[in-house]
């Protein structure tokens, strides 16, 4: 599983994004580091909003709680999620993990 760092109740991570992809989908590439495909072209800040949404959504929490913090033009960015414990909201991403191809 991919490396959380913990704040507090705030929680730090790096993921690989792809856009335009087939499925919308968060797995874990042979790296170890978490991947999340989105339907969101890279174009205009969409493919970061799609990224944002995703994780609100799979956590049930509001926008707000989601925020890039490095990578907003970079495929990689730097995640960090609050609004509830970091132990839930790690357990709520790992649940999120969807297997292989």
């Amino acid at each position: 599983m991919p490396d959380f760092e913990i704040e507090r109740e705030n929680v730090s991570f790096w993921l690989r994004v792809k856009p335009r992809a087939a499925r919308e989908r968060l797995t874990v590439d042979a790296s170890g580091e978490l991947r999340l495909e989105l339907h969101a072209p890279p174009t205009e800040g969409q493919a970061n909003e799609a990224c944002v949404q995703f994780f609100a959504r799979a956590l049930r929490i509001p926008q707000a709680c989601v925020v890039i913090l490095s990578g907003q033009k970079a495929r990689r960015k730097l995640l960090r999620v609050t609004g509830r414990s970091a132990a839930e909201s790690i357990r709520q991403i790992e649940g999120s993990v969807t297997s292989g191809k």
